[in-house]
């Protein structure tokens, strides 16, 4: 099993070789291609997936199909839709490959298991949840009261390796702006002399 991006993040936070080894069997690992989608609304996820390589997104659909994109997924990030997870609730995400993707599924079983046998999983994971609780705090803040300008620069900040691997209309969709705002703001900011890194 093809799972070594996933080990070597486990072991730069506590985890041995030999808890690995003894927890790997919990793990399922499998390439996607661009396009595909890895979970539909409605279904009910079974897992987080960590990516060893690619990109993907979560995005739900409004009552007239429009896209509202809620993460994207690159390199050594966690999706998934953890109210489906933990409740069984089906999702209110569809996930998607935004580039062909190495996902790793992590499951509450693997979880529970890497909770009893390392305290620096343990602690880790708590550290993630919090984390994870932030951030959505934080998006939410800047979605309800932020300038398209400030959810730009917090893009940037947060996904600094995205602004030429995913369309403008995509960022867009991430920051609740039509693609054209997302262009007066871009101007904005270069008439400011404003590059990201």
């Amino acid at each position: 099993m093809e799972c070594e991006t996933f080990q070597s993040y486990l072991m730069n936070r506590g985890v041995t070789e030999t808890q690995f080894d003894e927890l790997a069997p919990f793990l399922r690992s499998e390439t996607f291609s661009k396009g595909e989608i890895v979970l539909q609304q409605g279904e009910t996820c079974k897992a987080s997936m960590f990516v060893e390589k690619g990109l993907l997104r979560a995005y739900t659909l409004d009552e007239n199909g429009k896209e509202h994109i809620v993460q994207f997924a690159p390199e050594n990030w966690f999706i998934g839709d953890r109210g489906s997870i933990y409740f069984n609730d089906p999702s209110y995400f569809i996930i998607d490959v935004i580039e062909t993707a190495e996902v790793v599924f992590v499951t509450e079983e693997f979880i529970e298991k890497a909770s009893e046998l390392s305290a620096s999983f343990r602690k880790f994971n708590k550290k993630l949840l919090h984390n994870h609780i932030q951030q959505l705090q934080k998006r939410i803040d800047l979605l309800l009261g932020a300038s398209a300008e400030k959810r730009y620069l917090n893009f940037i900040e947060l996904y600094p390796d995205l602004l030429f691997r995913v369309p403008q209309w995509m960022i867009a969709s991430y920051l609740g702006i039509t693609p054209e705002s997302l262009s007066r703001v871009r101007k904005l900011l270069a008439d400011k002399n404003f590059t990201p890194n």
